[in-house]
């Protein structure tokens, strides 16, 4: 009997690694198809006069309170991202995020946590206590709920979902990549002992673990003024911290994004530290676009405004520039092809 020779095994070995490895492959890509479910989008809330906005022809709205229909772009989708305060359970940091994933564009906008609202039936006028009082009132997830739906009167347009992280988020996921190079905007000097929170960084740029990523977007306070006296850290007080936020989200992600090998740690951090309403269908779907992204097309701004308003006794809130709002607004999160106007807006001016 003739023996094969060696190179013809190797080459037989080869060829029925390659079929399996390829069938594997295929098998792979067609769970993951066949997984993937692609997000719901939201109804536009009704406008400050009542009359309701909508996309949906089909919508079953009285004749006399149809306004006019509103085209969504296609394939964009819109966010409502924040973080619990660990102290006071208010959302320390609000942010809208709509990723356009044809052009591949994604905006990111703060909704600084003092802005003035003032929706029917509730007494905070403070945006950020809307997600707890929304808590008690309804709970368990109340809160969430009561959010998008400000959050969308606010900016006139729908928030199609949402994502609460819990702020370990920041100290496991950096620690997860090996830290990450962050310039450190102002100097910061903090200490509370009852939190046992003591936060020190001269600006400039520095590797930071985990543990200090989180510290640096904490930071609002210095507490080393005369006397022990405490002064805002930024000279503009809480908005130079969502400046800071942003950068500090973007520098994450990108790092992140850059190590897919760890995809496995990611999927298991996220699954203790953040809350969404996205299915993990929905995350598989926007896998493929997010791929694709480059982030010099991410856009960041901070809604401008007045922070010394008052309003139905109550001072130091946000009162927002509607026109330069409204700019922002349609630069980074608008996703319909027809501008957000005046009338869309629920825009709350103090007294």
């Amino acid at each position: 009997m003739k023996r094969r020779s060696p190179l013809r095994r190797f080459g037989r070995g080869l060829y029925h690694f390659i079929v399996i490895l390829s069938a594997l492959i295929v098998g792979a890509y067609g769970i993951y198809k066949f997984s993937t479910r692609q997000p719901s989008m939201a109804e536009r809330p009704p406008t400050p006069g009542g009359v309701v906005i909508t996309d949906n022809p089909n919508t079953d709205v009285d004749e006399s309170q149809q306004g006019p229909q509103l085209q969504r772009k296609d394939a964009t989708w819109t966010f409502l991202l924040c973080a619990e305060d660990q102290v006071s359970g208010n959302t320390d940091t609000i942010m809208a995020c709509t990723y356009d994933t044809v052009n591949q564009k994604v905006g990111l906008v703060s909704i600084p946590r003092d802005t003035l609202i003032d929706r029917p039936g509730w007494k905070y006028h403070r945006i950020n206590a809307v997600y707890p009082s929304g808590n008690v009132v309804y709970p368990p997830d109340g809160g969430i709920q009561e959010l998008m739906t400000a959050v969308g009167e606010v900016l006139g347009i729908p928030i199609d979902h949402y994502v609460v992280v819990d702020t370990r988020i920041f100290v496991e996921l950096v620690d997860a990549v090996g830290g990450v190079d962050f310039n450190v905007p102002v100097r910061m000097s903090y200490d509370d002992p009852l939190q046992d929170l003591h936060i020190h960084f001269e600006p400039g740029m520095q590797h930071l673990t985990g543990k200090q990523a989180l510290q640096v977007v904490r930071c609002r306070k210095n507490s080393d003024g005369p006397g022990g006296s405490i002064y805002d850290a930024y000279p503009d007080a809480d908005i130079g911290r969502t400046r800071t936020q942003q950068e500090m989200v973007k520098t994450i992600a990108k790092k992140v994004l850059s190590k897919p090998q760890k995809v496995g740690e990611y999927a298991e951090i996220f699954s203790r530290c953040v809350k969404t309403d996205l299915s993990l269908g929905n995350l598989l779907w926007f896998v493929e676009p997010a791929l694709k992204f480059d982030f010099a097309d991410l856009t960041t701004a901070t809604l401008p405004g007045n922070g010394n308003a008052r309003y139905e006794g109550s001072s130091s809130l946000y009162e927002l520039d509607i026109e330069g709002s409204l700019a922002i607004i349609n630069d980074c999160l608008n996703p319909y092809t027809t501008p957000v106007t005046e009338d869309m807006v629920r825009m709350i001016q103090g007294e």
